[in-house]
């Protein structure tokens, strides 16, 4: 059972996204407590592969209340926890296809902080005018069919 801490607003709003990876985040003490607390805010974070590793970058995890010397810097990157094989992959999206990694949302699985870590590709201009029209549309047919419904 999961329950959503937080969720990144722009993420589908800017990048399609083509798949999705669960991977782990390394956390101290400190930011767990600030994270129970709702403490978090995903909206510019990304994600970068240096030495074979993953990063999340612009994660803001703001200082815990009742923290004092323990408390870290609310923007620090934090290594996220993937396996080889799923590393490696990402290694060759990114590299060759130009796919950008965005934290889409952070949830409790258990006891354990999850990051659901999205591979997309950034969205033109129109793209986004697109949707936004396509949504538009949907709002109008939805108050149209309720509007006659209650006529009935």
């Amino acid at each position: 059972m999961s329950s959503l801490i937080a969720k990144n607003p722009t993420a589908n709003h800017n990048y399609i996204i083509e798949d999705t990876y669960e991977c782990g985040i390394v956390l101290t003490g400190t930011e767990i407590k600030s994270i129970r607390a709702g403490k978090v805010n995903l909206k510019d974070s990304y994600a970068i592969i240096k030495n074979s590793e993953v990063y999340a970058l612009g994660i803001h995890i703001s200082p815990y209340e009742n923290g004092n010397i323990f408390n870290k810097d609310p923007l620090r990157s934090r290594k996220l926890l993937l396996t080889k094989r799923e590393i490696n992959k990402l290694i060759g999206l990114v590299k060759q296809k130009g796919y950008t990694l965005v934290p889409m949302s952070l949830y409790f699985k258990g006891n354990f902080v999850k990051l659901e870590l999205g591979i997309g590709k950034g969205k033109k201009l129109y793209d986004k005018r697109r949707d936004i029209a396509k949504k538009d549309a949907d709002r109008a047919i939805e108050r149209h069919i309720k509007g006659n419904i209650t006529n009935i």
